[in-house]
């Protein structure tokens, strides 16, 4: 006999859930509001050493709604920091879909980070390439993305425009830091396996640059909630080369690891100056 399924959670239920979680947050930094918030992804942890100064660290299970990642690459701490003048609630790691989570707990730390005042959303991630001309240790700004998971952290008649999805003007703000960054457009993949042959010929057929497992709906998230994205990727693989060597994971963890403290200098900057 199969069990009853289980009732989806509403987004507004989710909100609820952010706005409890963004009032122990706020209490914990002594807080009124946080300007911004900050997703590390894969490799990304070591950033915080050089995007500012904290004033608390605490483990994100502490507050309510909160898992602790299970991929390698991701930290369960949280920080409360400054950037420039700018506070700004960091977390150290995502969960993602590949570990069984819903779409409303993959994009709970955005969630709460806006409940918590924070207007802009910086979201990091690694992702392997789909172009020759982005080689692994290549930061790429997210200009658009692709969700592919078939999956949304909306839930009930919430229309959302994402016509421009990853704000223009923070855009612009990296392109002021450093003119260098090309920018391109980003494929989110369930995951947890890398794509055939076959499909990587059909994702560069469909303009994608870039292939990963995350950001899309965080970004679908902060949108809908009102807040300003930047997107940010850092190349870890020849994802079209895999096809030729087998992809390895640790090698492309440590790509991204190695250069962690280089990228929050660049977050610093950017977080600082928009």
């Amino acid at each position: 006999m199969m069990e009853p399924e289980q009732r989806s959670v509403t987004t507004g239920e989710a909100k609820e859930s952010a706005a409890s979680a963004a009032h122990e947050l706020l209490s914990r930094a002594g807080a009124d509001s946080f300007d911004a918030l900050v997703v590390l992804g894969s490799g990304w942890a070591g950033a915080v050493d050089t995007l500012g100064t904290y004033d608390i660290e605490f483990d994100v299970t502490e507050l309510p709604g909160f898992h602790a990642p299970a991929a390698e690459g991701h930290s369960a701490r949280a920080r409360s920091m400054w950037v420039g003048d700018k506070r700004v609630a960091v977390f150290m790691g995502r969960v993602h879909l590949y570990e069984g989570f819903g779409p409303m707990e993959v994009v709970h730390a955005v969630r709460t980070g806006v409940a918590a005042g924070a207007t802009t959303a910086v979201l990091t991630g690694s992702a392997g390439s789909l172009r020759t001309d982005f080689p692994p240790g290549q930061p790429v700004v997210v200009r658009d993305h692709i969700n592919l998971t078939s999956r949304s952290p909306l839930a009930g008649p919430s229309f959302v425009d994402l016509s421009e999805a990853y704000s223009p003007r923070l855009r612009r703000a990296v392109q002021e830091v450093d003119g260098t960054l090309p920018e391109g457009v980003y494929v989110c993949t369930p995951g947890p396996q890398t794509q055939t042959p076959a499909e990587l010929k059909v994702l560069r057929q469909a303009g994608a640059d870039l292939v990963g497992h995350s950001m899309a709906l965080e970004t679908v998230a902060a949108v809908e909630a009102g807040a300003e994205v930047l997107g940010l990727a850092m190349v870890s693989n020849d994802a079209v080369g895999a096809v030729f060597e087998p992809f390895e994971a640790d090698r492309a963890l440590e790509v991204v690891t190695q250069r962690a403290r280089r990228l929050g200098e660049l977050l610093n900057r950017v977080i600082s100056q928009s």
